[in-house]
């Protein structure tokens, strides 16, 4: 059975519903209620849809190419740790992805599904949580379930993003990011000492 309360935090943190409100309002303006709903749900689909793919396949890409789940681990705790790092001091995510939805063309797929909600983040955590030497598939499905329902959360936030939007602006969804980007480096320094610790044991005493 997998902490449920820890892994909704860390997909919560990494995927940043909050912090997609803002982008999917900057990604959808001039389109009508239907076409926004119908931009969500794509969004949505394709992002659950990457992820779930990290979940299954990332390790077995990973063992294909001889990379041991450790080193990637690792790895994948200091690129976390910049992202949080990003997070906290740098552009937040509403204010970066915000200005990628005016430079390039505003589609459900770019930047709101990738890089907005299956972002480098939720793919690094995707992988590193279902560890297949350590988590069972029924441990795994339930990751996945997880996951799914923090995504579940972000199609929600974004049909009432005009709400949210009126209520928090955009300094609000800027606060909530770099509160999770805190969280997230906790995260990401946790798992580069796993990662340390079971790399050093392939190494033997």
């Amino acid at each position: 059975m997998i902490d449920i309360v820890a892994t909704f935090i860390v997909f919560f943190a990494v995927i940043d519903p909050i912090g997609t409100v803002p982008v999917f309002i900057a990604v959808t303006t001039g389109y009508d209620a239907a076409t926004r709903r119908r931009i969500a749900l794509l969004a949505t689909i394709v992002a659950a849809g990457i992820l779930v793919f990290f979940i299954a396949a990332g390790e077995l890409i990973l063992n294909a190419l001889s990379i041991p789940l450790s080193a990637f681990q690792i790895a994948g705790g200091i690129v976390l740790f910049l992202f949080a790092l990003s997070m906290i001091f740098g552009e937040s995510k509403p204010d970066e992805e915000v200005r990628m939805a005016s430079d390039h063309s505003e589609t459900a797929i770019f930047p709101l599904a990738v890089p907005s909600i299956a972002g480098p983040g939720a793919m690094l955590a995707a992988v590193l949580l279902t560890e297949n030497m350590r988590v069972s598939i029924w441990e795994q499905v339930q990751t996945a379930g997880v996951m799914l329902a923090v995504l579940l959360i972000v199609y929600v936030l974004m049909l009432a993003a005009g709400v949210i939007n009126r209520v928090i602006g955009k300094g609000g969804a800027s606060v909530v990011s770099r509160v999770m980007g805190l969280i997230l480096s906790a995260v990401a320094v946790s798992n580069t000492l796993e990662g340390l610790k079971s790399y050093g044991s392939l190494w033997g005493p």
